[in-house]
């Protein structure tokens, strides 16, 4: 039964998954893989019990409460990071000049893009793996965050100025995202 003036999300924990907490730090592990974020506000708590994490909040204030969900949905995908990882597949797409991309160590380097001299490079971020496979670019990785910025670093690198976008379609494009790996 609810108490008045208490909010309170569940999170299911999976088997198989741990899920602790390191002082404002929540640590989410499985199949050797670790995921830790700092999640911390004065007045919500997240509690570890048995097979559940509930994150709660007294008397909350509307952001407040906005934040509980926001906290249960960073658990979430933690937790759907370290069991199934999350994919992203983008398309190479040139019409006037072949593109050529590549990965060396932290940067995706793109060649050749609108026929300029010098290529663009691009940071991967965190953990994410990138592939190129022909004209796909596949990316993957247990953080969600760290997998988008990386597919939006690379869009924007490519992102094409001075020129009508109707004509000029180059660019490297997501076309899909999947909730776990491919």
């Amino acid at each position: 039964m609810p108490v008045a003036g208490l909010l309170e999300q569940t999170v299911e924990i999976p088997g198989g998954v741990e899920v602790g907490l390191d002082g404002d730090a929540i640590v989410v592990s499985a199949k050797g893989t670790t995921l830790r974020r700092k999640l911390s506000h004065p007045r919500i708590q997240i509690v570890v019990q048995g097979k559940q994490a509930k994150v709660r909040c007294e008397y909350p204030r509307r952001r407040e409460g906005a934040l509980v969900g926001t906290f249960a949905a960073h658990l979430r995908n933690m937790i759907v990071g370290v069991t199934e990882g999350y994919a992203y597949e983008m398309k190479i797409v040139y019409s006037h000049f072949p593109v050529k991309a590549t990965v060396k160590g932290p940067e995706f380097i793109i060649e050749n893009f609108l026929g300029e001299k010098f290529p663009r490079k691009t940071r991967i971020v965190g953990e994410t793996k990138v592939e190129v496979k022909g004209d796909q670019v596949l990316l993957s990785g247990p953080d969600v965050e760290a997998v988008g910025q990386t597919a939006a670093n690379i869009e924007l690198a490519t992102r094409i100025r001075g020129f009508d976008p109707r004509i000029f379609q180059d660019g490297i494009y997501i076309t899909k995202k999947a909730g776990k790996e491919a």
